[in-house]
């Protein structure tokens, strides 16, 4: 029978701890590594992070976005899914809620009756006139004609280039932030300045490296990116449902 002394104890306990400690080094090639079974790019560098992002968005034909946007103009929720040769989804605004649809150049606009009826700014004959386009108007898709004042503006909400470019640009110094996990995808940060000011974007850790969040700096608003390359229809509505005001919309 062999009797181990207590120095022969402490050195087999020690031993294994001896493999991943003699130095700093070892303690950090034994600690896991948090992109083991990722795509890579959280070991880049934070612009390098951001322009695989943008390369990635680039090159997709379809997402969906939705979320929250603050300017000075007020604050709208988007819900809306892109591809190149259109959109359709929803805007919300502080007063009202409006759904549009776009087919190439064709641009629609589907809301309910109180979005088209503002009689309490306007004399009893236009708010009786008003009214009465409201009830034609509520709840059909109506064509914006090109020339209206509000067709550009509207269309920028369904261009799926600009409206990425627009809102998930960095600004400032390109820092490198922590890893998160956003609606079970695996992400890395990259900020806009060391606090964030200039925006931070979420990035997927997880096979392509599509940009999954934006946080506008100053508080501007959160949008959610997903549903990358997922086709979905898109189509004109039927006569039954769409209305042709004319050369300009009724004014709202």
């Amino acid at each position: 029978m062999t009797v181990r002394t207590p120095s022969s104890r402490i050195r087999r306990a020690v031993t294994p701890l001896a493999l991943c400690a003699g130095l700093t080094v070892g303690l950090t090639a034994c600690a896991a590594d948090p992109d083991e079974g990722t795509n890579g790019v959280g070991r880049l560098s934070a612009p390098e992070i951001e322009g695989k992002a943008q390369t990635a968005a680039d090159a997709a034909k379809a997402v969906r976005l939705s979320g929250t946007l603050v300017s000075k103009g007020g604050t709208f929720k988007l819900n809306m899914r892109l591809k190149q040769d259109g959109a359709t989804g929803s805007v919300t605004t502080k007063n009202s809620t409006f759904e549009l649809l776009r087919v190439g150049d064709a641009l629609y606009l589907k809301a309910d009756a109180g979005f088209w009826d503002h009689d309490d700014q306007a004399t009893h004959g236009a708010a009786e006139a008003g009214s009465e386009a409201a009830d034609t108007l509520g709840d059909k898709y109506v064509k914006v004609p090109q020339g209206d004042p509000s067709y550009k503006q509207l269309r920028g909400f369904t261009e799926m280039g600009p409206l990425l470019d627009g809102l998930i640009g960095l600004h400032g110094e390109k820092v490198k932030g922590d890893r998160d996990q956003i609606g079970g995808v695996r992400t890395v940060k990259v900020k806009g300045g060391a606090d964030g000011e200039g925006g931070t974007l979420d990035v997927s850790l997880d096979g392509v490296p599509y940009p999954v969040q934006f946080a506008r700096g100053g508080g501007a608003g959160v949008v959610v990116l997903s549903e990358w390359n997922k086709d979905f229809p898109l189509a004109a509505p039927s006569k039954e449902e769409t209305l042709d005001y004319g050369k300009q919309l009724p004014r709202t």
